[in-house]
């Protein structure tokens, strides 16, 4: 049988609807993506529009639309955007199904995107930044998450040192910052999530890829030239 990323990766993320949906509300008020609504509303002005792709059962998108942003969340899974739109109805907040690497998307759409861990689960992503960049307009924003060293879900990834096809890539918080800034991203800002292991070490003194290296994950906010 053929493989296909895509339809791999669509399935694993509809089994694990119910389980991110349980979890989801935790991890965005006080878990790893607490600090992101803030760097979101410290480059974006609130009414502006923001397309929140990767947006899994839209609970991020959700708290967009409370902090008074234009919300658009698209996901691949079917069931993730269920979820979504069964929960969290808001007049300012729509959720699409759909693919990061072919968006649904006009051209030049959006003030802003925010994608937090979903270039790793593209099988090229450089595709996805692609039609990131696509859907922003002039000097709009990007706030982007991937996934650090230390991530756990890099299990996912493991097998391929078998031979064997996965649908996550290893893509490294430098990899990706250096894919950005040679593809028209000015980088405005970026700081790592720490495991709890890791929170009180003072990683200040360090150079920044060794600051990444520690990471589970690292949020960088780029700007389109």
């Amino acid at each position: 049988m053929t493989f296909n990323w895509h339809k791999a990766t669509e399935k694993q993320w509809d089994e694990r609807a119910a389980f991110w949906n349980a979890n989801s509300q935790n991890m965005w008020d006080s878990g790893s993506r607490k600090s992101i609504i803030p760097l979101v509303k410290k480059h974006v002005n609130p009414g502006q529009s923001i397309a929140d792709l990767g947006c899994g059962d839209g609970y991020g998108s959700y708290k967009l639309a409370e902090e008074g942003y234009q919300v658009t969340g698209l996901d691949l899974s079917e069931d993730m955007i269920q979820l979504a739109k069964d929960r969290l109805a808001k007049e300012t907040l729509q959720f699409v199904q759909g693919d990061l690497a072919r968006l649904p998307f006009e051209n030049e759409k959006f003030d802003a995107v925010m994608a937090i861990n979903c270039l790793e689960w593209l099988e090229v992503p450089f595709q996805g930044l692609e039609e990131i960049k696509r859907v922003v307009k002039p000097g709009g924003t990007l706030c982007i998450g991937v996934l650090g060293p230390t991530a756990k879900p890099r299990i996912n990834s493991y097998r391929r040192v078998y031979g064997e096809r996965v649908i996550c890539n290893t893509m490294m918080p430098w990899e990706f910052e250096q894919m950005a800034l040679e593809t028209g991203w000015m980088l405005e800002e970026g700081h790592g999530v720490y495991k709890r292991e890791a929170e009180n070490i003072d990683v200040s003194s360090l150079p920044r890829e060794l600051q990444q290296a520690l990471t589970f994950m690292w949020l960088f906010v780029f700007r389109k030239k």
